[in-house]
């Protein structure tokens, strides 16, 4: 049995197939258009803008590129058997073992440690793009291994010294890596980076003793990650997250499975995190330890159970998913759903099953921009995927409710994706990848949003720092939630729902609702509660969102002195003064606004004039609250592939400022 699942260069049987040469014809037609063109360069320059003006797409930019065209030529190579790949194979790999660092340049820990905005080659960071790069030459190195040495020996020696030194050593010999949860909760690096950790050691660590070590920890990782996860199956960064997260996992549990298959010398692996297998104690003999193992395998089992169906679960429909966090609402790239398929089936989930299998048949899936060599490898080697038929359409679930993640979501039509869905968000401001947004609310139409979250903005230096809160997508001003007496929401933990619940599931025609408490996510002096009930009527296929709130009576106007210190710090607390309380609503399309009457139109939602798409209409008491837009111009790449040119906020101003007040909001077909 092979290092890594999948037929290496040998196999001309397998590469050279019928079914190889249509499913490979755009990677061969790509490999061939690059051959004698200069490789995108990965200058210093383009590096030490990180810190000189805070890019970091242009480096980060070129070396995917260097990395995805490496990926079509080591495709192209196994198919066509052209020395001229292989040649083209052998100069990407070397000019990835000669960069300084395979590390992002946000990542790069020498900054900090010398002042250097060079990496220092003496102190490798193991980060998410070192983990990419060792991945990738790990697959490289055992798909076209033989024809390499024959081609030019040296390379894979070159290969295993530079992953030795950059990642594995790193990963043994320093266990304080903080993506590995040392003083802060796991998140999705940990994942990410163990699953590339572990494909570099079963393809590249010849040392068997070595390689069963590293296995071990990464089983022990991987475990860690899973256990780490709510029992509801929620992801709190979102779809976008899901896929660089809790797929990752799987990619690395099917590795794991991989290496208890070939029986390593020094001992089978345990099945830590399998979602059919023991956990990692020791369940060999009877009594309280078994019993115990026992347990928490069906408890971590029934957690990955409800992971795999998180991705369909958060569907609306078309190309459309709920953005939370720093999640996209329309994904800015394709993904593996042969994974989703593959775990949906082993462990017995009907729905995740078919929201993947509706994915098969659309090229896009394999030749992606950022399509990873092991991922496009492992979809074209999964036999039941590829014996799939082209047609099957997703659930389209009428209800999730995620008590722990505190996310919902209701639809007027279960199973079809026309009418209207709503998606409610409770939480913490402290999640990963937040925004500050404990309360939105989001209402799609037609199975696109209109009623929106602008999701992820062009990642930069200071958006994981002081600055992240300062950027309009990520403060709560521009989210669908209020701005209490001119302060918006604080980042933090301790910033949440006090409470949320959701009605028992009722009729498929009958109404849904969900209420929880916004007041825990301000530090408004005297706020005493802030009350949101939002309902779904799936008989007028309408949305209701009302709110209430109360200050006490000797409540101050404006921000205390404790919001006032808070505010110093923007990843603490907005801006705030003496400003009224305002409800803003922001909207994807084209909007009319009558604030006589107390109505706006939003049209072509999130700037797609689809015919199938009709338009919604917003409604409030016209007595109670004036209105106001405001057209935000975007100037960000990614937030615009999603939304257009501009998004428009609108804002609700209740005419009573007083201690306590209410609002109702609908949303309707116009």
């Amino acid at each position: 049995m092979t290092r890594l699942p999948a037929p290496d260069v040998t196999d001309r049987a397998f590469w050279t197939s019928e079914r190889m040469g249509s499913a490979l014809a755009s990677a061969v037609e790509n490999a061939a258009s690059a051959l004698g063109t200069p490789w995108p360069e990965a200058r210093v320059a383009q590096f030490a803008r990180f810190w000189r003006d805070g890019d970091r797409k242009d480096y980060e930019g070129n070396v995917i590129a260097r990395q995805h065209r490496l990926t079509y030529a080591t495709l192209a190579a196994l198919h066509t058997g052209d020395e001229r790949f292989l040649d083209e194979v052998i100069d990407g790999v070397i000019l990835l073992c000669e960069q300084s660092t395979w590390c992002w340049a946000a990542h790069e820990h020498s900054w900090e440690r010398n002042g250097y905005v060079v990496p220092d080659v003496t102190d490798p960071c193991l980060d998410l793009g070192a983990g990419e790069v060792a991945g990738q030459l790990a697959w490289v190195d055992h798909l076209l291994g033989p024809a390499v040495d024959e081609r030019a020996p040296g390379v894979r020696a070159r290969i295993r010294h530079e992953a030795r030194q950059r990642v594995l050593r790193p990963f043994t010999d320093r266990r304080d890596w903080w993506w590995l949860g040392i003083e802060q909760p796991l998140m999705n690096w940990s994942p990410w980076i163990q699953s590339n950790v572990l494909a570099a050691a079963l393809a590249l660590e010849d040392d068997a003793a070595r390689r069963h070590h590293i296995v071990e920890l990464v089983d022990q990782g991987i475990a860690a990650y899973w256990d780490s996860l709510p029992a509801d199956g929620g992801i709190d960064e979102g779809y976008h997250y899901w896929w660089q997260g809790a797929a990752r996992a799987q990619e690395a549990q099917d590795l794991l499975d991989h290496a208890r298959a070939r029986h390593a010398p020094a001992g089978p692996v345990r099945a830590h995190g399998s979602a059919d297998g023991p956990s990692g104690a020791s369940s060999d003999g009877d009594g309280d330890g078994s019993r115990a193992a026992s347990g928490a395998a069906e408890v971590r089992a029934e957690t990955i159970r409800q992971i795999i169906a998180f991705p369909h679960r958060m569907f609306l429909g078309r190309d459309w998913y709920v953005g939370v966090a720093d999640s996209p609402a329309r994904p800015i790239w394709t993904w593996p759903w042969n994974l989703v398929h593959s775990w949906a089936r082993r462990v017995g989930d009907d729905d995740a099953a078919r929201h993947a299998a509706s994915y098969r048949g659309r090229p896009e899936i394999l030749w992606d921009e950022r399509v990873t060599l092991s991922r496009a490898v492992l979809m074209l080697c999964d036999d039941d995927w590829n014996a799939l038929s082209a047609g099957a359409t997703p659930p389209l679930v009428g209800e999730v409710w995620l008590p722990e993640t505190q996310v919902a979501l209701a639809r007027s039509r279960p199973g079809a994706v026309e009418g209207v869905a709503v998606f409610v968000k409770g939480g913490h401001n402290g999640e990963n990848h937040n925004h500050n947004d404990v309360g939105e609310v989001m209402v799609a139409l037609d199975g696109v949003p209109v009623v929106v979250d602008a999701g992820k903005p062009t990642y930069r230096a200071g958006t994981f720092g002081d600055e992240r809160y300062e950027q309009w997508p990520i403060r709560s001003a521009w989210h669908n939630v209020p701005q209490v007496r001119g302060a918006e929401q604080c980042a933090g933990p301790e910033f949440a729902a006090r409470s949320m619940t959701v009605a028992p599931p009722g009729t498929p025609d009958g109404s849904w609702t969900a209420r929880l408490d916004l007041a825990g996510a301000y530090a408004v002096d005297g706020l005493v509660a802030w009350w949101r009930e939002v309902t779904l009527d799936r008989a007028t296929e309408s949305v209701t969102v009302r709110d209430a709130w109360s200050f006490s009576e000797d409540a101050r106007r404006g921000i205390p002195a404790a919001v006032e210190h808070a505010a110093a710090t923007p990843s603490r607390a907005a801006p705030g003064g003496d400003r009224p309380t305002v409800l803003h609503w922001l909207l994807a399309g084209d909007v009319d606004l009558d604030a006589t009457s107390g109505r706006a139109t939003v049209r072509h939602a999130a700037g797609r004039p689809d015919p199938e798409v009709r338009s919604l209409r917003i409604t409030w008491d016209p007595e109670a609250a004036d209105a106001a837009l405001d057209v935000r111009e975007i100037d960000d790449d990614e937030l615009s592939a999603v939304w257009g040119e501009r998004l428009t906020r609108l804002s609700l101003i209740p005419r009573d400022q007083s201690h306590g007040g209410a609002l109702a909001v609908g949303f309707a077909l116009a």
